[in-house]
């Protein structure tokens, strides 16, 4: 089983080496970097020539993540498509795991270490939570079915373009799995919580307007920010922008 590993970059140089370098420790090694590179200059050149065990295809892309991969999707061959951020690194059996996975499966989802622990067949009802798009992989019929990242979607603005993409894909009747042994570790770092709270709930509502999900699903969706402003009140503004973004989002 081989892959293509869709890369999108711009600004990083450490963290994208570190991740290469993740990729040099894979037991399989059946696989190709596409990676979109967003920056004005040359500097992932530099770092994919520091690499030369890997198979790397540099492509100039547009800024915005979802363009940035959309730039490149066209260009899959593999059996198998990732997304991989450029400061994640792959535990050195992660490939070989996901391909022994995908043997019945169209696609598997895994985890960030703080993540949930029970693993489930992914629905419109539970995603939310098992699927963000460093973890992902999907057999290439299910992209080429699916098709482009929604670009309304997508850093540095929003987010939740891999929620959106695997509604479609669910949509579709394909079979993706969450595989909570699947772990991917990722850089955490210092944020402004209400700045991502506003962002990411305006995707999420704009996702449930979207998808047209129900009234219970939409009402669940606003009284877990809703009920953190009362229950969580040292991060009551974070909680407050996500519901006020939730809100906004789904009115458009």
């Amino acid at each position: 089983m081989t892959f293509d590993l869709v890369v999108a970059t711009v600004d990083r140089i450490d963290e994208l080496d570190t991740f290469l370098r993740s990729l040099e420790r894979q037991t399989h090694q059946g696989f190709r970097v596409l990676l979109a590179d967003q920056n004005d200059d040359d500097r992932t050149e530099r770092v994919a020539a520091a690499h030369p065990a890997l198979r790397i295809e540099r492509i100039r892309a547009p800024r915005g993540l979802a363009r940035a991969r959309n730039a490149v999707l066209t260009r899959v061959e593999a059996d198998v498509v990732a997304f991989p951020d450029d400061d994640c690194a792959y535990p050195a059996d992660l490939l070989e795991r996901v391909a022994a996975r995908l043997a019945d499966l169209d696609g598997v989802t895994g985890r960030e270490p703080w993540w949930t622990a029970d693993a489930a067949a992914l629905t419109r009802d539970n995603l939310w939570n098992r699927a963000i798009s460093f973890t992902i992989f999907l057999r290439r019929s299910v992209v080429q079915r699916v098709g482009a990242f929604d670009e309304r979607l997508g850093l540095p603005v929003s987010s939740g373009e891999e929620i959106d993409y695997l509604i479609r894909a669910l949509d579709t009747g394909v079979r993706i799995e969450y595989d909570p042994s699947l772990v991917v570790e990722h850089a955490r770092k210092e944020v402004n919580l209400a700045s991502i709270g506003a962002r990411d709930g305006a995707s999420i509502g704009y996702i449930l307007r979207k998808h047209r999900y129900g009234r219970r699903a939409v009402a669940g969706m606003l009284v877990r920010p809703a009920g953190g402003v009362v229950l969580d009140p040292r991060r009551a503004r974070f909680h407050l922008a996500t519901l006020r973004g939730r809100i906004a989002g789904y009115r458009g």
